[in-house]
């Protein structure tokens, strides 16, 4: 069955990578609230039942600057997951080890494992900086994501850079991993 335009263009899942996590732990409790609740009223406006937020990388100083832990923060429609790891790899390490130990070693279980507790992969990936490098906390959702990239930094990001790249994914013809 051919997926129609409309379906093309929904918008079930949104990530925001961006900074590390050391430029997170920066922010203040106060900016961290209205970081994650405005991003998620911008997702949930566009009707995204999910965003999950992950860092490019580790960074410098990480050690010094104030924990960022994994979080799951319901914004009126739209659920929040703030993923504070920065690397893919140990992310897929971490859930292959769960799932061996359940037996449920499958790509399904793989996936939801990677996304949970999003039931479904980003539609559209927000990359914060420069598009000459993919961070190595994209493992799993490259292959049908789309990706927009964003020349600013993590503290520079507002809610209108969302509304921007959910703008142009809006206006993008999805090929689903595809080439044509």
């Amino acid at each position: 069955m051919a997926e129609t335009a409309d379906q093309a263009r929904s918008l079930r899942h949104v990530m925001v990578v961006g900074g590390t996590v050391a430029e997170w732990g920066e922010l203040s409790d106060q900016a961290w609230s209205d970081r994650i609740n405005d991003l998620g009223s911008v997702g949930g406006d566009a009707g995204a039942s999910w965003l999950t937020l992950r860092p490019f990388e580790r960074g410098v100083g990480s050690d010094q600057a104030r924990p960022i832990l994994h979080q799951v923060v319901p914004q009126g429609t739209c659920t929040v997951i703030v993923d504070p790891t920065p690397d893919g790899r140990e992310r897929l390490v971490v859930a292959l080890r769960k799932l061996t130990e359940s037996d449920q070693l499958d790509e399904a279980s793989v996936a939801a494992a990677l996304l949970a507790p999003a039931e479904v992969e980003p539609d559209l990936v927000l990359l914060l900086g420069s598009n000459e490098q993919l961070p190595t906390s994209l493992v799993w959702e490259l292959a049908y994501s789309e990706l927009v990239y964003m020349p600013v930094g993590w503290d520079a990001l507002r809610p209108e850079h969302l509304t921007e790249a959910i703008r142009t994914f809006r206006h993008r013809h999805r090929r689903f991993g595809g080439l044509d």
